[in-house]
């Protein structure tokens, strides 16, 4: 595959067909854990995790399952590898499971991942397919911990706090307290505003798209202008 498909595959997945500022699929955890940047980092890289392996198991088997049975095996699929982050958060990351709940084995019936595995994956090869998995997983985890960070920071007016139930002991000083003696905004950390600040992203991504597109317009009008021919009559 050449190096423009692969850059392809990468705009899509960070911006252009965005999961979940585009597709506008996976909305439901996305708008129920971004309470704070440490919940979102950690069902972020669960989904990151469940997108790639089951882009390159399916990618692995494409030649060989029939059309018939093609959507059950890429859910079974993708439901052994969430079954696995799932014992694996269990073993190392309790108390943050336990915070996440139910959207951890929802990440099964997440659309992205089993559009991503039946449009994609299921039509190309293991390098683009691993590739596109995690480039998905990636935009759609960074609207996760951007969401997260906007909402914790309104809401508890700090940033990066219980650390530690992802990475250890060792991050627990990495919180930054950014109002001192703050009263908190509850709306901010509710569902609503939850759906607040997705609009409020989306909006300005919206606008980014808008201004490139118009840039690229007005380049494109001034070199078919600056292309014109003069008549020369003699």
């Amino acid at each position: 595959m050449a190096n423009s498909d692969y850059r392809k595959i990468t705009m899509d997945g960070l911006w252009n067909n965005n999961p979940a500022l585009v597709q506008l699929l996976g909305l439901c955890p996305l708008l129920a854990v971004t309470g704070s940047v440490v919940n979102a980092l950690g069902l972020s890289i669960a989904t990151i995790v469940v997108l790639v392996g089951s882009n390159l198991c399916v990618s692995m088997i494409r030649n060989y399952v029939p059309s018939t049975v093609r959507l059950p095996a890429f859910v079974m699929i993708i439901a052994s590898l969430v079954t696995c982050v799932e014992l694996l958060m269990q073993a190392m990351t309790y108390e943050l499971y336990q915070i996440l709940g139910i959207f951890i084995p929802l990440i099964v019936t997440n659309c992205a991942i089993l559009g991503r595995a039946d449009a994609f994956a299921s039509k190309n090869p293991i390098a683009p397919a691993v590739l596109d998995g995690l480039m998905m997983g990636l935009g759609f985890s960074a609207v996760l911990v951007l969401l997260g960070a906007i909402r914790e920071v309104l809401g508890l007016g700090t940033l990066f706090s219980d650390m530690q139930l992802l990475f250890g002991p060792a991050a627990e000083s990495w919180k930054i307290t950014l109002i001192g003696d703050y009263q908190g905004f509850l709306f901010a950390i509710l569902p609503p505003g939850a759906f607040v600040g997705m609009g409020l992203i989306i909006a300005v991504k919206n606008i980014i798209d808008k201004r490139i597109k118009e840039k690229a317009d007005n380049a494109t009008t001034a070199v078919e202008a600056g292309s014109k021919r003069a008549r020369v009559t003699g």
